[in-house]
C-alpha cells in the first residue's frame, strides 16, 4: 500500500485518495479548431513513462483537494507532493 502525502493532511494511505492521471496537461488554446482526432489525442492520449511521472491525486477522504505528486511508476516510490501552481520537486534521473 502507498503511503501518500497529502499537502495539508500529511501522510494518508492510498485508499484515503483518488487518481486523477497525468498532471500539467496543458488546454488547447483554440479547442473550436480542433478535429475530432485532435480532441481524442489531448483527451485520452498521455503518457506512460518508466520512470518518475508528475500525478492528479485528491484527497477524497480527508480535505477533498486535488494536488501533485511526483512517483516512480516501476518502484513506487514517492519524490514529494505539492499543490496546484508550486513547484515540483526535485528528483535524480
Amino acid at each position: 500500500m502507498l503511503l501518500i502525502p497529502c499537502p495539508w493532511c500529511g501522510d494518508r494511505d492510498e485508499v484515503e485518495f483518488h487518481y486523477g492521471g497525468q498532471a500539467h496537461m496543458p488546454f488547447p488554446s483554440d479547442p473550436e479548431a480542433l478535429d475530432d482526432a485532435a480532441w481524442a489525442e489531448c483527451v485520452f492520449m498521455r503518457d506512460n513513462p518508466k520512470g518518475w511521472f508528475r500525478e492528479r491525486w485528491m484527497h477524497v477522504a480527508g480535505c477533498r483537494r486535488w494536488f501533485n505528486v511526483v512517483r516512480h511508476t516501476v518502484t513506487y516510490e514517492i519524490a514529494g507532493s505539492y499543490r496546484p501552481g508550486d513547484v515540483p520537486p526535485e528528483v535524480a534521473s
